[in-house]
């Protein structure tokens, strides 16, 4: 201890400098958008590349299960897309060519015009409508506010505010985006607020995360008029300009009718899976832009799950 005192004393004048300065950094990030914004963009990137370089050692030694589950998913995707080989036999003394209808199938085939997402066919090759295909590098579920980190950035079309799925529904909404990287803001993220609808009977609500179980997430604003059915199927609403309109959110797993409240207390089992979440699509949707400007010039603010970037 004697000598930790005396090293401290030695290089006081050192230390003191060196908190000044991490003071003076602190100040100027928080109190200059600028240099936030420029922090933060850095920094993202360095750390978008060391989780990069993690990922491609973590996936070396994962190839022969990453390997297992591509051989089930092909032969999942081969009975779906094939029919019986008898029922196109040919003779294997006559050639058939291939006309130009059927190589133009084939070419749908290889490259689907639309995807299935969260029971949503939405287009891929739409330019006003980008789909973005994106690895997760990175991915926390255990905090109050969660984060993930893909590998796309500006260079991909990936920009601020845009919504993510998943092929099970959705994921969460793009925050800082960098030349390759960009941070997500996850659904588990206490100040992530979704508008959705009760596909059933079309009753609108609002999702927001627990904070403690990552598969459950809360659905309010249900009138207790209401009728709810165990098992309800929840998709966004459309209303907040950030995801497309009928993507799966959830399930209805329980409800409680509360003496002192007026709605639901409905508790919803999320359809995307986060702790085994590797691929997504980035999305926005049509016409995002033109909207928030009129409603900002019109004087409108967004409601509960209709936070603009």
């Amino acid at each position: 201890m004697r000598n930790l005192f005396a090293f401290l004393f030695r290089y006081r004048g050192l230390l003191v400098f060196a908190l000044l300065e991490i003071a003076s950094l602190y100040l100027l990030i928080r109190n200059s958008t600028y240099q936030r914004a420029a922090f933060f963009n850095s920094a993202n990137t360095y750390v978008g590349q060391i989780l990069a370089t993690r990922n491609r050692i973590y996936d070396y030694f994962q190839l022969e299960s990453i390997n297992q589950r591509l051989v089930q998913e092909n032969a999942a995707l081969r009975q779906q897309l094939y029919t019986s080989d008898l029922s196109h036999r040919q003779s294997d003394s006559l050639p058939v060519p291939q006309d130009s209808v059927s190589r133009v199938r084939l070419a749908r085939l290889s490259h689907p015009d639309s995807l299935l997402l969260g029971l949503r066919t939405l287009p891929t090759r739409d330019p006003d409508y980008p789909l973005i295909p994106a690895r997760v590098v990175n991915n926390t579920m255990r905090r109050v506010d969660n984060y993930l980190t893909l590998n796309v950035g500006n260079r991909d079309g990936v920009r601020s505010g845009m919504g993510v799925l998943s092929a099970a529904g959705v994921v969460g909404r793009v925050k800082v985006v960098s030349e390759q990287f960009a941070t997500v803001t996850s659904l588990l993220h206490s100040k992530t607020f979704i508008s959705a609808k009760i596909k059933r009977d079309n009753t609108f609500g609002s999702i927001r995360w627990l904070g403690d179980d990552p598969t459950h997430a809360l659905l309010d604003n249900i009138p207790r008029q209401n009728k709810l059915v165990r098992g309800d199927t929840i998709v966004t609403s459309g209303y907040n300009a950030v995801f497309p309109e009928g993507v799966l959110i959830g399930v209805v797993d329980s409800f409680l009718k509360e003496p002192d409240k007026n709605f639901w207390t409905v508790r919803v089992r999320l359809a995307v899976n986060f702790s085994n979440l590797e691929y997504v699509y980035v999305v926005s949707p049509r016409l995002k832009a033109e909207r928030d400007t009129l409603e900002a010039r019109a004087g409108i603010k967004p409601e509960v799950g209709e936070e603009r970037p």
